[in-house]
């Protein structure tokens, strides 16, 4: 399946709170659809598919990307659950929008694949990119490139910016000092189901 261009409010309805999909909240606190009020007990399975679906949809991930990310995550030493978060965490889009330099992922990932962010200085359109400790995150030296920064740091999505990143709004440049720890991660998710759900895939 492809990236999701549907209402994202339903999304949130069904799923709960996604800070990286949207920063508007539901007017109706039930899920979406016909049954939505009357909702019966779900089964694990359900229950491992909705927090697979909150790190999707949250993302902005394909299933394929998805899946790949969990084998990556495999071959890490350690816990996979958190290994897969910091690999999702320290993707370029979602550290553009963790420095407040975009409302949401998605904006973020515009902003990537437009060509306005740079990292060290040279020009990175790849969304997906991983970044590493030490490397800086800027933008690119053009009057439109940094009005749409300096506009969209107005309103950032989060209030805080993580302890693994440093921003100096002055000049529009963001810095990696280390790897997302746990306890930075925005979304409420229960990753080790997300590890159960693609245990026979994987």
């Amino acid at each position: 399946m492809s990236r999701y261009r549907g209402p994202r409010l339903r999304i949130t309805r069904r799923l709960g709170e996604l800070p990286g999909l949207t920063r508007k909240s539901a007017k109706r606190a039930y899920p979406p659809g016909q049954h939505g009020q009357n909702r019966k007990k779900r089964s694990e399975y359900a229950v491992r598919l909705e927090e697979k679906q909150k790190l999707r949809f949250n993302y902005g991930l394909s299933e394929k990307q998805l899946l790949r990310y969990v084998r990556r995550a495999r071959r890490v030493t350690g816990s996979t659950g958190q290994a897969l978060l910091q690999l999702l965490e320290m993707r370029l889009d979602n550290t553009v929008f963790r420095l407040g330099m975009a409302p949401t992922i998605p904006a973020a990932r515009q902003l990537v694949n437009h060509g306005h962010v740079t990292i060290n200085g040279k020009v990175v359109n790849i969304a997906s990119y991983q970044c590493r400790p030490g490397e800086v995150v800027g933008v690119r030296n053009r009057e439109q490139s940094k009005k749409l920064v300096e506009a969209n740091m107005q309103n950032p999505g989060l209030a805080n910016v993580p302890s693994h990143l440093e921003m100096d709004k002055n000049n529009l440049v963001g810095k990696v000092n280390s790897v997302v720890e746990r306890e930075w991660v925005a979304l409420q998710i229960n990753e080790l189901l997300v590890v159960e759900y693609y245990s026979r895939q994987a």
